[in-house]
């Protein structure tokens, strides 16, 4: 858990609460923050007593040298401790979501929650996962991408004036490798484009300009080989964000949504083709936009989703008779049976 990246407080506070879970289920948990190492207990029941909080600045320079020199140390305390049967992933964007702790922990061939190195990589790329998800038939909004240093003159009068004719106003621009709406904006004008593209390049080197789908916002959670109950997020703001997400009373979660049986249907079927053209594993969370026709836009898909009290995936378990600490028992025995599948030795 914690990690270096934007969402290390979600991070910490889905961790925390996972380990509390299957310690109520007789198992022995050891958390292990990237950054700092193990956490005793006692310190556990105190960063839970102080909710979602900054536990280290901001600062990306800084927290990319942070992740260089203990990410790999974290790992190999991992496999150097001899007693190590399942290493629960609780990590949210950056190294942690990326593939690169996924791929680390292949190299020890310690078993792990969550989708592989490869997967993992594919959906954090949000460029390449709706390329994906055109090719298997699963619809999602047109998109348009800016890279440092491709020669693009995001900050001139052209280049919006292009951006907006593609993918009309309002628009959504936003990192392409973030997540929990870290650095997203929804772009009202043409002349507020340069500094939503500004401000998302401050978390990442590849920035996406997303036609915005006017509806409702729906969520599709897959446990295994199966979709959980649909849920519809009714925020607070015009956007789901980071607010919304992380503070009680911000957003309304309806599990299950209000949508007809055919819709649920449809969605549920779109969440589990994007799931395995993507050729995620375990769990996952699969976002959509409902447009006012009735058409379904698939967003994104989160491999390692939030597990916090207010996080969706255990909402959508709980709508399917699944309580909390069931469900982190059915991620740590579909994480053991895919290790046992690939390594029968």
């Amino acid at each position: 858990m914690g990690g270096t990246s934007s969402e290390r407080d979600v991070s910490l506070a889905s961790g925390l609460r996972i380990a509390a879970a299957l310690r109520s289920n007789g198992h022995e948990v050891v958390s292990v923050d990237t950054v700092r190492g193990a956490i005793s207990v006692a310190a556990e029941q105190s960063m839970l007593a102080g909710g979602i909080m900054r536990t280290l600045p901001p600062d990306r320079a800084e927290l990319a040298r942070l992740g260089a020199e203990t990410l790999p140390a974290a790992v190999g305390e991992l496999r150097g401790s001899g007693h190590t049967d399942v290493v629960f992933l609780a990590m949210h964007g950056g190294q942690g979501e990326d593939g690169t702790l996924q791929a680390l922990l292949d190299l020890t061939n310690l078993p792990y929650t969550g989708s592989g190195h490869l997967a993992s990589a594919l959906a954090m790329d949000k460029d390449l996962s709706k390329r994906l998800f055109r090719d298997a038939g699963v619809q999602t909004p047109d998109w348009v991408m800016v890279r440092a240093g491709d020669g693009s003159d995001w900050h001139s009068e052209a280049f919006a004036a292009d951006a907006v004719a593609r993918l009309g106003l309002p628009l959504i621009v936003k990192p392409s490798k973030e997540g929990s709406t870290v650095g997203l904006t929804l772009v009202k004008s043409a002349n507020a484009i340069a500094a939503a593209v500004g401000e998302a390049f401050r978390h990442d080197d590849e920035v996406m300009l997303e036609r915005f789908i006017a509806g409702r916002e729906l969520t599709v959670g897959i446990l295994g080989d199966r979709a959980l109950p649909v849920g519809e997020i009714i925020p607070k703001h015009e956007l789901y964000d980071y607010e919304c997400k992380y503070t009680p009373g911000m957003a309304v979660e309806l599990f299950p949504a209000d949508i007809s049986d055919a819709d649920r249907i449809l969605v549920q079927s779109a969440a589990l083709a994007a799931f395995r053209v993507l050729k995620l594993s375990g769990y996952a969370r699969i976002d959509f936009r409902m447009a006012k026709n009735g058409e379904f836009h698939c967003l994104e898909a989160n491999t390692l989703p939030g597990m916090t009290s207010l996080s969706l995936i255990p909402q959508a378990a709980a709508a399917d008779g699944i309580s909390f600490p069931d469900l982190c028992e059915r991620i740590v025995t579909l994480a053991l049976r895919a290790h046992a599948t690939a390594d029968p030795a």
